[in-house]
């Protein structure tokens, strides 16, 4: 089954790295929650740093919106452990906010469809799932450009407005903007307005 928006989000249980310690996980613990679960391709790297750091810098502002992240590369746990051991200035994570789960079998991200099977790794995915463990947004990188905390976190709200108030939202919408209603008559109210 190719996964698409709406899509049952594949399950899983791994071991993660949560303060320090090694700990399993499951997708089935965050039902009820938004979940953002990020994909990257290999600890000790270059451009995944940075997005981890800012990921995790950023938790308080996805735990405001009810929303947990979680952060995959098919590395060992070992590695995560002394990546995040290493200084962020000397291309280590430093401590982090967010657990960073081990994919060594390459199974959840074969289950994602993120995998690379010619390197072994995933690639720069991002998977947006809902209270109901749904899929609602998927956006995948090719490995040398880095994601956007912001665009991730205008995301949730974007989604977390529609659920809620049933009116979508334009592009470039952000939290407070105007939206749409979603009839051939009532989004005239939006569009007389934006384009006149």
């Amino acid at each position: 089954m190719v996964l698409i928006p709406n899509s049952e989000a594949p399950q899983f249980t791994a071991q993660a790295v949560i303060n320090g310690e090694f700990k399993d996980v499951s997708l089935s613990d965050y039902k009820g929650k938004y979940v953002i679960l990020f994909f990257y391709p290999n600890d000790f790297t270059f451009v995944c740093p940075t997005e981890i750091i800012a990921f995790s810098d950023a938790v308080e502002q996805f735990t405001s919106r009810k929303t947990a992240v979680l952060g995959c590369s098919c590395d060992s746990t070992f590695s995560h452990l002394q990546w995040i051991k290493q200084a962020r200035n000397d291309g280590g994570l430093g401590s982090l906010n967010i657990p960073l789960i081990s994919d060594f079998t390459k199974s959840i991200a074969r289950s994602y469809q993120i995998l690379d099977e010619a390197t072994g790794s995933p690639f720069r995915g991002l998977y947006l799932i809902d209270p109901n463990q749904k899929i609602r947004c998927m956006m995948i990188n090719d490995n040398p450009v880095g994601r956007s905390v912001e665009e991730a976190l205008r995301l949730v709200d974007a989604l977390q407005f529609t659920d809620i108030h049933g009116e979508v939202c334009p592009i470039n919408w952000h939290k407070g903007d105007a939206t749409i209603k979603p009839s051939v008559d009532a989004s005239k109210e939006f569009f007389q307005k934006e384009y006149n």
